[in-house]
This record gives structure tokens, sequence and C-alpha cells, in this order.
């Protein structure tokens, strides 16, 4: 199976969503990632006052795509191939062209930081075109925060983007010039990219799926992926799985939840006396002592799910065939505590 991650860029309005849109249908099990850029707050009024307005907008879209592409390209990539209209790296060459002095040194460390945790593309397509064909391709679309745009500011945007290819590292670039291409009503046109891009692929030879870590296995969010995390984390910190230990552990934090469920009880038995409802007293109680709550609960999920693994279990099937028993049981209308109170069900 192809694993290669293809992104298309280029300078604004030179046709990188059509063309990555139209594209997938030319690779077998090709998935698409689309940046999100309308929901930038601040991008139609930068495009008015850049100066004043530059590191808000950047800043945004900075953090946008780390969290769109973090999560969203390894899990593509694990699937199959992944064609995108943008890259990360790229956000860094309007940083560049919209901050300066301190603005830009504190973006550069962020940038620095989030960029280490996205895959690279395996090849950039840039999409070159003359700045006459980039403006009036802008215009045809009439996308009214572009409509107060700086040509020059285009012009130097290309600028930029010739520059920062030149010096992509590890990473193959292959441009295509599309001033006379309209793969959208020609399909010839489109045969034609996809041919290129095909091309360049095979030359690369074959790609594997990025490798399961920890973090995504955590991201993933079933079962059997917090399993598998936690075998890892167990070898990785030389834990010790014997069974009775951990069950030692497993009920030193249940006593820590019930510490923190004694302490609502308690804050809410207080609460009442002060003359608050018992429902209105419960929510401010469980609202104080929530996040400590919060993690007690994660500890005990931990350890159940350590003690399945020492216990070689899997749990989300023995969970779900547990429920379906359970969905045909049936219970008491009164339930017998400890001290033998009864509470209705």
């Amino acid at each position: 199976m192809n694993h290669k991650f293809v992104a298309i860029e280029g300078v604004i309005g030179v046709g990188k969503t059509t063309l990555t849109r139209l594209l997938q249908s030319k690779f077998d099990n090709a998935r698409v990632l689309l940046e999100v850029f309308e929901e930038n707050p601040f991008l139609a009024g930068f495009y008015k006052d850049r100066e004043s307005l530059g590191f808000q907008t950047q800043l945004f879209f900075l953090l946008s795509r780390y969290h769109q592409q973090h999560e969203a390209v390894p899990k593509a990539l694990r699937q199959g191939m992944l064609i995108s209209d943008y890259t990360f790296a790229k956000d860094e060459l309007f940083a560049w062209l919209n901050l300066k002095d301190d603005e830009l040194a504190m973006y550069g460390r962020v940038h620095a930081a989030l960029g280490e945790k996205i895959p690279k593309p395996d090849l950039i397509v840039y999409l070159h075109a003359d700045h006459d064909v980039i403006m009036r391709r802008i215009a045809l679309r009439d996308r009214p925060y572009e409509r107060d745009m700086d040509p020059e500011y285009i012009r130097k945007l290309a600028s930029a983007y010739e520059a920062w290819l030149n010096n992509v590292q590890d990473t193959a670039v292959l441009t295509i010039n599309v001033n006379s291409l309209d793969y959208l009503s020609d399909p010839t046109d489109l045969d034609h990219v996809a041919s290129l891009i095909h091309q360049a692929l095979d030359e690369q030879g074959p790609s594997s799926p990025p490798a399961e870590t920890p973090l995504t296995l955590l991201q993933n969010g079933r079962l059997p992926d917090f399993q598998n995390f936690h075998r890892q984390l167990d070898a990785a910190k030389s834990f010790d799985p014997d069974l009775f230990y951990n069950y030692i552990l497993l009920t030193e934090e249940v006593g820590e939840v019930a510490g923190r469920l004694i302490k609502i009880w308690g804050q809410t038995k207080r609460l009442i006396n002060d003359g608050r409802s018992p429902a209105e007293a419960q929510q401010l109680a469980l609202d104080k002592y929530r996040p400590k709550l919060r993690g007690e609960l994660a500890d005990l999920l931990a350890y159940v799910i350590k003690l399945a693994n020492y216990a070689d279990i899997d749990l989300e099937k023995a969970y779900l065939d547990k429920m379906q028993i359970n969905i045909g049981r049936s219970w008491p209308k009164t339930r017998t505590l400890p001290d033998g109170v009864k509470r209705d069900e």
C-alpha cells in the first residue's frame, strides 16, 4: 500500500485546494487534508492592516495548522496516501513577511517546537504561475477578505516561496508551471499533473506507514490502544508486572478515590446545613473537588488496564461481553448499602 504524503504548495490563488481535491481520484486509497483558513478571525483585518494584525493572524494559523496536522497526518498515513493543500513548514515563510523583531523571535521558538512533532511530506508539489495569472484567479474567486489584498504582497509572497523551496531539505520538490493549465475543466491537464506526481513518487520507492507511538496510541482513544500504551510504558519504565503487587496499588487508588468522594460528601452536607438545596450543594461540592477526583479516577483506570494486561485480558472485549449480559439482567428497585441503609434506584 502507498503511504506517501504529498503536499501541494503555491501562493494564494494559484489553485492548490482545487488540484488537491481533483488528485484524490488519481491515486489509490488516497485521503485529502485541506487547510481550514476561513475560520481565522483575524484574516479579513490582516489583509487591510498587515502590520497591526500580523502576529495574531500568524499565531492563529500556526496553532490551527499544528492542531490539524499532528493528529490527522499520522492517522491518514497509517491508512494509505495523503494529499494536502498545505505544509506545516510553510507557515514560517509567512512569518518572515509579516513579523519582525520580538514577534518574529517568539514565533520562531513556537514554530520550531511544534514542527518537530509534524511528519514531513515525501513530496512538495509547487504550483508556479505568473503574477498577473495569480491576481486574475484571486479576483475570479472573489473571496470577501481578499478584495483589498495588496498586489505587492503577492509578489513578495511568491519570492518568499521561491527562497523557501530552494532551501528545503529532506523533502523532494516538484515544480509545475500552471499558467496555461486548467485541470478543473480539462481532464488532460489533470492527467498530466497526476502523471508528473506519480513519476516523482515512483523515483522515491515504496514507503511504510508511521509507527505507532505512545502518544498516537493515546490519541486513538480506544481501550486496545490504551492497553498497548501501557505495555510500551511498562517496558520503557521496567514496571513490576506482579499481579498481587498491582492489586495492592489498585486498592490504594480506590482509597484515593474514596477520600475525594468523602470530601465531596462532607462539603455537600455543610452546604445543605447552610441552606443550599441538596442538588445545588452536591453540584457546588463537585465543582470544588472535580479536578482532584478526575486525576484519581484516571489513576484508577490506569491500574485496571495494567491488571488486564498482566492477566492477558482484552479489556474492551471483556467489557462489551459483560455489558451484553448486563442488558438482560434485572436489579431490585432498592439496594442495601453496607451500613444497612436502603436506597431507591
